[in-house]
């Protein structure tokens, strides 16, 4: 990998994650107009190094997320102990046992299973070449789009970050783990959940991004020790590139994201999901592009 080549994957990836219009879709994509490893002629190791460069500049998404929302995880933190330890201590105090911030983690706890179960149970077809389908990708980009749609319809938009329950972190959870399947979205599909389950569209988009958290963290990490065996050497200083430039971007994204949610509907990114994802059918039906890599 190259240091431009790094450059536009890390543009690529922080400009999309955050923002429902899939970012392994687009990084996909990106890899191949770039010509991401073409020097591999295996398909299984190429797909396999493309998944690990893929997580591992997730990484960078990950430190925006964490320096973003660096004062409402501290708070989560230090509630989360401080509430446990008195509660294992016995002391009474008065109203709930749990704050709303341990309560918070307990939810964003819940909620990250599905996925951390679902994912290690289907590694290796996540790390293969059905991940990397354009078929898969365009057909869960409508997917997907189509039900974000129908979810801003049919949603009551009411509950804010304090009335958040089990079942809200449940629905999100599970959610997130249709992300799994190239061209959902991790955010599209956990703010659908939101949105179906009656969250404003900030609250869904921040609890999407504090559920981001144990997802991409654990998924760049364990990538990270594949990446070292899979990917050549020579691309080390580039994938650094690739990250820091990703995480500079996913700031400005989730910025941009929090703020356009408070007045607007996801219907531009509903839109463009389908377009996108009905370009690619047509160009794969009429054999312009190859499904595989």
């Amino acid at each position: 990998m190259t240091i431009l080549q790094a450059i536009v994957l890390g543009l690529v990836q922080g400009l999309t994650e955050f923002i429902p219009v899939s970012s392994t879709a687009h990084l996909v994509f990106a890899a191949r107009a770039v010509g991401l490893y073409d020097n591999v002629l295996d398909k299984d190791l190429h797909a396999h190094q493309t998944t690990a460069t893929i997580a591992v500049i997730q990484l960078g998404t990950l430190l925006a997320v964490l320096i973003y929302f660096a004062g409402d995880i501290i708070k989560i933190l230090r509630a989360f102990v401080t509430d446990h330890l008195r509660l294992f201590s016995g002391t009474k105090q008065a109203g709930p046992k749990l704050s709303h911030d341990a309560w918070l983690g307990w939810l964003v706890i819940i909620g990250s299973l599905p996925v951390g179960v679902i994912g290690l149970l289907f590694k290796k077809q996540i790390e293969g070449t059905f991940t990397k389908n354009l078929w898969v990708i365009a057909t869960m980009m409508i997917v997907v789009a189509l039900l974000l749609a129908i979810a801003e319809l049919v949603g009551k938009r009411t509950k804010s970050m304090e009335q958040l329950g089990v079942g809200d972190s449940l629905a999100v959870g599970f959610a997130q783990s249709l992300a799994l399947i190239p061209g959902s979205s991790r955010s599209g599909s956990t703010i659908m959940a939101g949105l179906f389950a009656g969250q404003t569209r900030e609250t869904a988009a921040r609890f999407s991004f504090l559920l981001s958290i144990p997802a991409i963290a654990a998924s760049g990490l364990l990538e990270l020790k594949e990446a070292v065996t899979k990917i050549p050497t020579d691309s080390y200083l580039a994938l650094g590139v690739a990250t820091v430039v990703s995480g500079v971007v996913g700031y400005a994204s989730i910025w941009f994201l929090l703020r356009f949610l408070r007045t607007h509907s996801t219907g531009v990114f509903i839109v463009y999901r389908i377009i996108v994802g009905a370009l690619i059918l047509v160009a794969l039906s009429a054999g312009y592009i190859s499904a595989s890599i």
